[in-house]
């Protein structure tokens, strides 16, 4: 459980030697979030002192929504619904009810743990959901894989986003170029809301399909029509300026993508610059415009995957 100490709570330790590599991760209880990954001593996730909640929402499962509803109202069967505006300087209700739940184990083995919790109907969300999350080591990285299941009698609105922070090693961030397999990007309002239906990236400062350096570029930005694989994922990544990489999978579920920077993270000689890829089910302000909202049918379970993977550049196969 969460204390002084641990505000996060109980924290999950994953070791796996696949493949020839060696790899380590660690979850927290509240927020289910992911807080570390490590392949082959090359550190991946953006981590932060046990001593510390998470800064800016890092690694947690955002579920309902991911992202903002904005001014936290909606309307649902033509009755108004309000949420509570857990984002007061921008009125808006941020990143689902889940973020500060304290998630029970029901499985683990050395190298994966599932985590569970249950969304309770709670003001301006009137649906009872069951959540899980599976984490697993794979050989080059991580594989994430949530479940949600309508415990309701009625269809419930859900999208399912994630939180992470990606690093890689010790390169700092403004030395990375950043990779965004998308041709859409969202315009957003003041409230950081979708404005519209975006614009095509070609020849504007939003395009990142051939990469852009990161500077100390500040972003909080989304993205959308994504560039798919033959079977629907997608890739987006950080590469260092040796070419090694550290990549973003999606399955066919995750049609947005937000990059956001910040410097809350701390280190030795104080604040770190860190980047989010957030991959998202939906777009901000989902149960309002409906992009990407998923509607499920009492009884039935919904079940997305992403992940994140290490590359080696090209020296390290010399």
């Amino acid at each position: 459980m969460p204390s002084p100490e641990s505000p996060m709570g109980e924290l999950f330790e994953l070791n796996a030697s696949i493949g020839g590599h060696s790899q380590h991760a660690v979850v927290n209880q509240v927020g289910a979030a992911l807080r570390r990954l490590v392949v082959d001593g090359t550190e991946l996730v953006q981590d932060y002192p046990q001593q510390m909640p998470a800064p800016s929402c890092a690694g947690v499962v955002l579920v309902p929504w991911p992202n903002r509803v904005a001014g936290g109202n909606w309307t649902h069967q033509g009755q108004p619904e309000q949420l509570v505006l857990t984002e007061p300087d921008r009125g808006n209700a941020i990143h689902g009810l889940l973020r500060h739940s304290s998630y029970t184990q029901v499985q683990r083995s050395e190298g994966s743990v599932v985590l569970a919790a249950t969304v309770d109907p709670a003001p301006g969300y009137p649906f009872e959901l069951g959540t899980s999350v599976h984490y697993e080591l794979v050989a080059d990285g991580l594989r994430v894989i949530h479940r949600i299941r309508n415990r309701g009698g009625n269809a419930a609105p859900v999208a399912i986003g994630a939180h992470p922070y990606l690093r890689l090693g010790q390169t700092p961030v403004g030395e990375l170029s950043l990779v965004i397999n998308a041709r859409r990007h969202l315009v957003l309002d003041a409230a950081m809301i979708p404005t519209g239906t975006g614009c095509d990236v070609s020849g504007s400062a939003y395009d990142y399909r051939d990469g852009k350096l990161l500077n100390d570029e500040v972003l909080d930005d989304a993205w959308t029509e994504i560039d798919r694989d033959p079977e629907g994922g997608s890739r987006h990544w950080l590469q260092g300026p040796d070419g090694s990489r550290v990549v973003l999978h999606m399955d066919e579920n995750y049609g947005f993508i937000q990059a956001y920077t910040t410097q809350k993270f701390k280190g030795p000689s104080g604040p770190v610059h860190a980047v989010a890829l957030e991959p998202m089910t939906a777009a901000a302000n989902a149960f309002n415009n409906g992009w990407g909202l998923r509607w499920l049918a009492p009884g039935e379970t919904w079940e997305t995957s992403w992940g994140i993977t290490h590359e080696p550049g090209p020296a390290a196969d010399r």
